[in-house]
């Protein structure tokens, strides 16, 4: 049976290769930060990491995961319910409910799983999810488990989410779920007007944090401080594995009979091995730094605006955003992966985005901005955009 299905696959790489498609992997061979060195031996400048706040090679985060090596152990063999519950689990969940402001919070393996283990333990039949049409895929997953009614509206688009919410009403319970930001474009979910149209039609309301907290907000606490919602939303979902500390891990954040029946009845939890001590200690560790100081953010928030603002100048395409995403936007998939080459070859580390990753026809570059890029990164970035921009015909001006 394999020759047949080697041989199929075979012609689908093949395929993927033609089309311009196909995923490569570049070998990092340093830790993750500004400034990285790959296998070729060059050293180059990072604008393409989840590494928002620069925590993910931090000394303190470290030196938080090396101490519960020793106190806690390496990891717990188990899941939460039999015995891989430890206090400094509790304890960090406590540390992100009290961060957004919500009532209890569960942790995942990863935020993958806390969306996959949200709705089906939730919801009936008799219920119905609405969903932005560009929410993660993660979130896409999560409701295909549900056996809720499924209705979708057009990113953003409140007149679409109204029309969607007036055909709901059939159901029992209703849950709006949307992205907090959009990590493909950067643009933030208009959640004061998503509350608006909950309250008007009686939903509930979820947003995944992922990649606004720890960026969006004046304190970085997410799209809920942004639009003055802070403990308004029912269920929050988040990770670890970006602004805040780039490792791994997942959670769910919000009302304490959610998150109760989440403990009973999500499958990720309760069939999924606890986060180990070293990540559960620099996760405590980081909620308590940005409980100290708001320097970090300060300073991405300026970052990012000093970016899009000379990017836009140069001329190029730019989605518009809020957050610390820029998109650049080529539309040509071997174009976004030429492009990436040549800025490597310049000293920026940088990918393309093509479909099946984003929609066919709105290739791209995605940049990400970081606290850890100083003013020469972001400079010698522009220069070197600029330059091969120019070379490749893609600037506006």
């Amino acid at each position: 049976m394999y020759d047949r299905l080697q041989a199929h696959l075979q012609k689908e790489l093949a395929d993927i290769r033609e089309a311009g498609l196909y995923k490569e992997e570049r070998i990092i061979t340093t830790p993750q930060g500004a400034v990285i060195k790959v296998d070729t031996g060059a050293e180059v400048l990072n604008f393409c990491a989840n590494n928002y706040l620069g925590l993910s090679n931090n000394p303190q985060l470290i030196a938080a995961a090396k101490e519960a090596l020793d106190s806690h152990g390496h990891g717990l063999s188990s899941v939460r319910f039999i015995c891989g519950t430890q206090d400094i689990h509790k304890t960090l969940e406590a540390k992100i409910a009290e961060f957004f402001g919500t009532e209890d919070t569960i942790l995942y393996a990863a935020c993958f799983d806390a969306n996959g283990g949200v709705f089906e333990p939730l919801l009936t039949e008799e219920d119905a999810i609405i969903s932005d049409s560009l929410n993660h895929a993660s979130i896409i997953d999560g409701v295909r488990l549900s056996k809720a009614q499924r209705y979708r509206f057009a990113n953003a688009d409140m007149a679409d989410l109204e029309e969607q919410l007036k055909k709901a009403q059939a159901q029992r319970f209703r849950i709006i779920v949307t992205d907090g930001v959009f990590s493909m474009d950067g643009n933030v979910a208009p959640m004061d007007k998503i509350y608006q149209l909950a309250q008007k039609y009686d939903a509930l309301i979820m947003v995944d944090e992922c990649h606004s907290a720890g960026v969006v907000g004046e304190t970085g606490r997410g799209v809920t401080e942004l639009f003055d919602l802070r403990g308004k939303i029912e269920i929050i979902t988040g990770t670890l594995g970006k602004a805040f500390g780039g490792a791994i891990g997942g959670f769910t954040t919000g009302k304490k009979e959610i998150i109760e029946l989440l403990r009973q009845r999500s499958r990720p939890y309760l069939f999924s091995n606890s986060l180990p001590p070293a990540v559960v200690a620099s996760g405590i560790k980081m909620f308590d730094m940005m409980a100290e100081t708001n320097e970090l953010q300060d300073r991405l928030h300026e970052n990012t605006a000093y970016f899009l603002d000379k990017m836009i100048q140069a001329g190029f395409d730019i989605k518009p955003t809020r957050s610390a995403i820029c998109a650049v936007m080529l539309y040509d998939a071997k174009l976004s992966q030429e492009m990436a080459d040549k800025l490597l070859d310049e000293g920026i580390y940088v990918i393309g985005f093509y479909y099946p990753v984003v929609p066919k026809g709105q290739a791209r570059i995605r940049v990400q901005i970081s606290a850890a890029h100083t003013r020469e990164h972001l400079d010698r970035c522009i220069t070197a955009f600029t330059k091969v921009g120019k070379e490749m015909g893609v600037l506006k001006n």
